[in-house]
């Protein structure tokens, strides 16, 4: 993990590479309608990205109602926990400023986010035609 550092962004200041991401993981690898991944949320998120010798490599985002989403890690960066070291730092965000963590979980991530405490909460849904449960802790 020495490798990657963990930054606190908002939209505006690191919007191209906080796109890049996205648009490789959810609307290229995962088939999302362009229409569907950006939304009015942004620029009023807090947003993580994840940097790897100052290439971006991974983000996720925090609304300012304690909601999680947009969890991305780029493919070639996976399964080093860099999504589970997001994840604490958004949860440690949610307790530090008195939120309930949340978010809508994609059905093949739900036990990665169950083993950091979260719970279902819904009926499957879809959301852009993929299966999704909400969860909070």
């Amino acid at each position: 993990m020495d490798q990657y550092t963990f930054n606190k962004v908002n939209w505006l200041e690191a919007k191209d590479d906080l796109s890049f991401i996205r648009t490789r993981v959810f609307i290229e690898e995962q088939s999302v309608p362009v229409e569907l991944e950006w939304d009015k949320h942004d620029e009023s998120c807090i947003h993580l990205l994840v940097l790897s010798r100052d290439k971006a490599v991974a983000t996720a985002r925090i609304q300012k109602n304690g909601h999680i989403g947009r969890m991305a890690v780029l493919k070639e960066h996976r399964h080093h926990g860099i999504g589970s070291a997001m994840l604490d730092i958004l949860i440690e965000y949610c307790h530090e400023h008195k939120l309930r963590p949340h978010l809508d979980a994609q059905i093949e991530a739900i036990k990665f986010y169950q083993k950091k405490g979260f719970n279902i909460i819904s009926e499957e849904f879809l959301d852009a035609g993929i299966p999704h449960k909400s969860m909070e802790i």
